[in-house]
């Protein structure tokens, strides 16, 4: 054995040595390629996705009625209350009778809002807070039920009970001044309706 390793030693050790030398350059190699992968992770930024929320407002015109200091028709938009819109008509008048009055309530588009005076008869369940139907803004006396009377402002089961009665028995409305031959609207109410109804 000693003089095989005397004889061939040199031709044995040396590709031993060659291959493990190559062995080891390639381990270190694979590595360093490991360790760069890993930096490259580690420093590629990572970006939170925020999706932003876009609100969108309507716009909504109110018609303010009765004793405000400026009655008229405002834009508001529909995230307003019905306080807003009484403060940019100019707020109320000393005669103003509020206790039906809902501030709190969000405004809707061709909503009528009438603010009664003091002593004024007004039924109890209407709060004088009526939007109108968007597919006409006007009731027509001759044709309208129950219901479509009771979205005029100030007009509750009685009075639109008392419509209905004089149309049946009268037959139908010629002008809409008419109205105020029924019992229960006099001058004043249909001061405040007029713009609200027609006849056909």
């Amino acid at each position: 054995m000693q003089r095989y390793l005397q004889k061939y030693g040199k031709r044995v050790l040396f590709p031993i040595a060659l291959i493990i030398g190559l062995l080891y350059f390639f381990l270190q190699q694979n590595n360093s390629a490991e360790v760069e992968i890993i930096h490259a992770v580690e420093e590629q930024p990572i970006h939170n996705e925020i999706e932003e929320i876009t609100v969108v407002v309507s716009a909504v015109i109110v018609d303010i009625k009765g004793q405000v200091n400026f009655p008229g028709v405002y834009e508001l938009t529909e995230e307003h209350r019905i306080i807003d819109a009484i403060q940019l008509a100019g707020g109320y008048t000393e005669q103003a009778d509020t206790k039906m009055i809902n501030h709190a309530q969000r405004l809707q588009d061709e909503m009528v809002i009438y603010v009664p005076f003091q002593g004024e008869e007004v039924e109890e369940h209407v709060n004088s807070i009526t939007p109108q139907n968007k597919a006409s803004t006007k009731v027509n006396i001759n044709t309208a039920d129950e219901a479509q009377l009771m979205t005029i402002p100030g007009v509750g089961p009685a009075k639109a009970q008392a419509i209905i009665s004089y149309r049946n028995e009268a037959g139908k409305f010629q002008a809409i001044e008419d109205i105020k031959k029924v019992s229960g609207i006099g001058e004043k109410s249909f001061e405040r309706i007029k713009d609200l109804i027609e006849v056909k």
